[in-house]
């Protein structure tokens, strides 16, 4: 297939992208500016806040769209992006995946939640099951239409684990926004990347699917691996939501202190998936008992 990447160089994108190189696709990234890659590089000029460019970018030889793009924060903008993007497929039966998020769920209790659940978004996020429901409707029109939610990722050094070890080298601690047990739903960016290729070539039309490969990692226990990869002694300390505002943004911390657990499991039924990355706490520490 030919696929047209939006988000191709960023922490989920760029893993994706390698991916689908690897699965023998033809690749070809959406820039605002084609001079940041080379000459041998495929790239069609376009920015979220312009439709005219996302809709000229989705030409005849473009099989399928993966929208792993950062959004705006503006629902107007967002929302004619994607209209720009559908389009063109309409009527066509070439896929679009769009990227959304496990945090459109709220807060979920103690048993795992499905895509079947009811959303209750937090305000970070607050209008993406508008925009959710806006590509799973093009699924009525010919598109086979497919919203991905990823769990919190991890991997590579990156993620917002990646902000937990820069906390711990700064504070000499580990840190945790929110109450002691809260649990995050998670998944390594390179389990997520294989997610994303097989919804693009397995899914069927309308599917929504939660990337969660770990439906439960304790966050102090994620903040004290933190701080033993910053070369700490592996001590966590709760970080008081009211303190962390100020300096992270109100909704981010809001986003950080959500207590979830999420099942990733119709991912492994229907498609095969199969995550296969270590644990987040091995992964940030890098010993396989934890």
């Amino acid at each position: 297939m030919k696929v047209l990447v939006l988000g191709a160089t960023g922490y989920i994108g760029s893993a994706v992208v390698e991916r689908l190189a690897h699965a023998g696709h033809d690749v070809v990234r959406l820039a605002k500016d084609a001079g940041r890659f080379g000459p041998d590089v495929p790239v069609r000029l376009g920015d979220l806040t312009d439709p005219a460019s996302l809709n000229a970018a989705v030409t005849d030889e473009i099989d399928a769209v993966l929208h792993i793009a950062a959004p705006t924060g503006e629902e107007p903008v967002d929302a004619e992006a994607v209209r720009s993007l559908l389009q063109p497929l309409r009527g066509t039966g070439r896929a679009f995946v769009y990227t959304s998020g496990v945090w459109v769920l709220g807060a979920t209790g103690d048993t795992p939640v499905d895509e079947e659940a009811a959303t209750d978004a937090i305000g970070i996020v607050g209008y993406r099951p508008r925009i959710e429901r806006q590509v799973l409707d093009a699924a009525d029109d010919g598109v086979r239409a497919v919203v991905i939610r990823p769990g919190i990722v991890y991997g590579n050094g990156g993620g917002i684990p990646g902000l937990m070890i820069d906390w711990a080298r700064e504070h000499g601690t580990g840190r945790y926004v929110g109450a002691v047990d809260t649990r995050w739903p998670m998944v390594h960016v390179d389990d997520l990347a294989a997610l994303y290729v097989l919804a693009l070539t397995r899914a069927e039309e309308g599917t929504l699917l939660h990337g969660v490969a770990h439906e439960a990692v304790p966050v102090a226990a994620l903040a004290a691996a933190a701080d033993l990869s910053a070369g700490g002694s592996g001590r966590a300390e709760p970080w008081p939501r009211e303190l962390a505002a100020p300096v992270l943004g109100a909704p981010f911390a809001e986003a950080l202190a959500l207590s979830q657990v999420v099942s990733g499991r119709r991912a492994v039924d229907e498609l095969g998936w199969q995550p296969h990355r270590p644990y987040p706490l091995t992964e940030l520490t890098g010993d396989p008992r934890a």
